[in-house]
């Protein structure tokens, strides 16, 4: 597995997940949502702390800076 996720793009979905799991714990969210959203949460920490998303990879995507040619 590459990298294929850019800094930022690994602080947004970190924030962003967080959240997520946040509203789930103490009760803003609740039922088949709290489902749902709790499982996009724990995807978007856990590829956030990776580095790599799978579906960018199926689409052929990438966040990274590409390096300059010399």
């Amino acid at each position: 597995m590459t990298v294929n996720e850019s800094s930022v793009d690994r602080i947004i979905r970190a924030v962003v997940g967080v959240a997520l799991l946040a509203a789930w714990v103490f009760g803003w969210i609740g039922g088949t949502l709290a489902v749902v959203l709790g499982v996009v949460a724990i995807v978007l920490v856990v590829t956030a702390a990776v580095g790599f998303c799978p579906l960018y990879r199926i689409f052929g995507m990438s966040t990274c800076p590409v390096p300059a040619k010399r």
